[in-house]
Formats: C-alpha cells, sequence, structure tokens
C-alpha cells in the first residue's frame, strides 16, 4: 500500500511539473512584455483596458454555463468528447443570444455607448466567447491528461495576446488597441488548441445530446454559473470601482499590481489544479473520499506560497519601480497591500475544485455571494483608495481561510 501511495504522489507531481514548464512559460511572457507595454500605454488607457476586459471576462464565464467544469468529472473517451461538443455549442448559442439582446439595448438607448471606442465595444462579444471556447479546450485537455498540450495552448495565446499588444501599441496606443490585441490573440490561442485537440462533430441533429448534458449537469448552470460569476465580478470589480472612485490613473495602477502579482503566484497554482482536479476526481469515485491527495497538495501549496509572500512583501515597491518605471512605483506599493489576499489564493484555488467532486455547489454560492457583499463594503466605505484596497484584501484573506476548511471538509467525502 506504502508503494502505491508512493507511486501515485510520483506520478501527481511528475504531472504538476509538465503542466507547470508551459504554465511558467505562459505566464512569464505578459510579465515580459508588461516591462515594454507600460512604457508604451499610459496607466490611464491601461485602466479603461482593464475594466472592459473585467466585464468581458464575466461574460465569458456565463457562456458555458460552467459546463467546462464537468468535464474533469465524465469518462474518458466518447462521453467526455459529446461533454465538450454540447459546451461549445451552449456558449456559442448563449454569446449569440447576449449579442442581440445587447444590440436591441443599444438601439433603445443609444446613449449607454456613447463615451465608449468603437474598438472596445466592437470586440466585446467576439472576445468574450473565444475566451470562453478556449477554456473549454484547456479544461477538455486537462481532463485528458494531455498536459503537454495544455501548456502549449497557454503558451500561444499569451505569447499571441502580448505580441499584438506590443505591436499596435507601437502604432498607436490606446485601450482600444489593447483590446483588438486581446482579440487577436485569442483567436490563435483558440486556433492552436483546436489543431493540437481535434473535435470531431457529431453527425445528425445535436439538439438531443445536448440537452441530456444539460438535464445530466443542471446543477452547474443553477448554482456553479451563479457562484462562478460572483466571483469573477468580484474579482474584477475592484479595477472597475477603484476606476470609478479613485479615477482611471489609481485604477491602472491597481490592474497592473493584480496582473503582475497574480502571475508568479497563479504558476504553481493553475498547474496543480489542472492535475489536482483530475486525481482527485478519480480518488472520489473510487473510494468516496480524497483527503490524501487533498493534504499532499495543500503542504506544497502552503509552502510555496509563504515563501512568494515574504518577498514580495518586502521588495514590491521597489522591484516595480525598477521593472516598470517609477511612474508605476505606485503599483508596487498597492502590490505590498495585496500579497495575503494572493498567498491564500494560491493556496486554496486548486483545492476548490473540491466544490464540484462532493456537489457542494449550494455552499460554494453562498460564500460567493459573501465574498461580492465583502468586495462591495470595503471597496465603496473609505474615503481613500489605500484604506479601501487594504480593507479588500484583509477581507479576502478572512473568507479564503473559510473557504479551506470547506474544502477540507469536503475531501473527507464519507470519512466525515
Amino acid at each position: 500500500m506504502g508503494m502505491r501511495t508512493s507511486g501515485l504522489t510520483s506520478d501527481f507531481w511528475r504531472s504538476v511539473a509538465s503542466v507547470l514548464t508551459g504554465t511558467a512559460v505562459a505566464q512569464a511572457v505578459p510579465i515580459a512584455g508588461s516591462l515594454v507595454i507600460a512604457r508604451q500605454y499610459a496607466p490611464t488607457d491601461f485602466g479603461r483596458f482593464s475594466a472592459w476586459l473585467g466585464l468581458v471576462l464575466v461574460v465569458a464565464v456565463a457562456l458555458t454555463g460552467r459546463f467546462e467544469t464537468a468535464l474533469a468529472l465524465e469518462p474518458d473517451g466518447e462521453p467526455r468528447r459529446r461533454a465538450v461538443v454540447s459546451t461549445l455549442l451552449t456558449a456559442a448559442l448563449v454569446a449569440v443570444l447576449l449579442a442581440g439582446a445587447s444590440a436591441v439595448a443599444v438601439v433603445i438607448w443609444p446613449a449607454w455607448l456613447e463615451h465608449e471606442s468603437t474598438p472596445l465595444v466592437a470586440a466585446f462579444f467576439p472576445v468574450a466567447l473565444l475566451i470562453a471556447m478556449g477554456q473549454t479546450w484547456q479544461s477538455w485537455a486537462a481532463a485528458e491528461g494531455r498536459y503537454r498540450d495544455l501548456s502549449m495552448m497557454r503558451i500561444a495565446e499569451a505569447a499571441a495576446i502580448t505580441t499584438s499588444q506590443i505591436a499596435l501599441g507601437a502604432a498607436f496606443a490606446s485601450a482600444g488597441s489593447l483590446a483588438i490585441a486581446h482579440l487577436i490573440g485569442v483567436m490563435v490561442g483558440l486556433a492552436v488548441s483546436a489543431r493540437l485537440l481535434p473535435i470531431h462533430w457529431p453527425a445528425g441533429n445535436p439538439a438531443p445530446m445536448v440537452r441530456e448534458f444539460w438535464s445530466r449537469h443542471r446543477r452547474f448552470p443553477l448554482l456553479s454559473l451563479p457562484a462562478d460569476v460572483l466571483n469573477t465580478a468580484s474579482a474584477q470589480l475592484p479595477v472597475l470601482i477603484v476606476a470609478g472612485r479613485f479615477g482611471a490613473e489609481t485604477a491602472g495602477l491597481l490592474a497592473l499590481a493584480m496582473r503582475t502579482l497574480g502571475a508568479p503566484i497563479g504558476i504553481l497554482g493553475k498547474s496543480v489544479l489542472d492535475v489536482f482536479k483530475r486525481h482527485a476526481a478519480t480518488s472520489y469515485r473510487e473510494r468516496g473520499e480524497c483527503r490524501a491527495d487533498y493534504l499532499r497538495t495543500f503542504r506544497v501549496l502552503a509552502t510555496g506560497s509563504l515563501g512568494v509572500a515574504i518577498v514580495l512583501a518586502l521588495w514590491s515597491a521597489p522591484l516595480f519601480a525598477l521593472a516598470f518605471g517609477e511612474a508605476w512605483r505606485g503599483a508596487g506599493t498597492i502590490a505590498a497591500w495585496l500579497v495575503p489576499m494572493f498567498a491564500l489564493r494560491f493556496v486554496s484555488s486548486p483545492l476548490s475544485y473540491m466544490v464540484y467532486i462532493a456537489g457542494k455547489q449550494h455552499l460554494d454560492l453562498v460564500w460567493q455571494a459573501c465574498l461580492l457583499g465583502m468586495t462591495l463594503a470595503s471597496l465603496n466605505l473609505f474615503s481613500h483608495h489605500a484604506a479601501a484596497i487594504i480593507a479588500y484584501s484583509a477581507g479576502y484573506s478572512l473568507l479564503y481561510i473559510v473557504y479551506l476548511m470547506m474544502s477540507y471538509r469536503f475531501s473527507l467525502g464519507d470519512r466525515r
């Protein structure tokens, strides 16, 4: 039994290392590109683009109904391929419906968009749909255990987005240029994904297959979708609220801090999630619990989180000034305030998949509602941006501790 456990552990971390290599490169590309982009674009442009991208990401989450998170729960082979097709068709259908409703709303109330630039408006729904489809493909690759292909998908997308932003910034630096560059990048990423992992569309009418898939996984759109929309909104609201209350420049500093701070902390966390959900789901199906998978993952994440947090808390401000220029020193100061939140996110995000494995989406929805309320309160109660951001970081950190306690109990399964 000890040899079997040791072998499983070794296989788990070999898989993590495989995903980590690609994820590290995919994260390093935008970080390196930021050194150029920060000198091409003004904080105001970056703030406007970040606010726009925040809204795009919220819509992208909604398009799939969160069915892509169910792919790891499907058996290997044809059942999972049918699930992928059903998820992609769902995203396309919802995107068309939302775009049509938005067009009607603009005709009736044209004042909604009178202050928005044409590129930001035109790229909104195409980018949202492409992001949703790309996430579905990446979830499929992770569920299949094709970690090398998953790495290539992420690297291609990150490189295409960053290269396009730098190229367009050299010609005309604006928020619209950043949006168009993002559109080009996700198109390239999706094309690479489709080539690495081709999809075979079923013959005949797919509607019965899609309806059966919807019925079997109805808890995802009913419970997981609202929870994840709330989560994405909570993650994007800081830039939107700060832009409205304290100006686009402060929002730009916050956006760069969150983008840069989230990248190194997210490298291992995202890699672990892609492997953890496959291993933990298998253990839970076979034994009714996955405590061992949970604890070994928690220990490594907690150790890595502590080391990264210490470095960032002590030296983020001078490092930002050195890397991005003196105009961005304020982003480094904001990054130091956010370190506790990101350190706990690093630990809890991969382990949060226990919610889906244990079928506890209703509790996740309650937690996400509390998170949204905390975000709105902390960022609106204080008159100075420093106090608001620090309160936001502290509240988020406390809620992450609660989430870790919940997810551990879920891992116990029948042993509770």
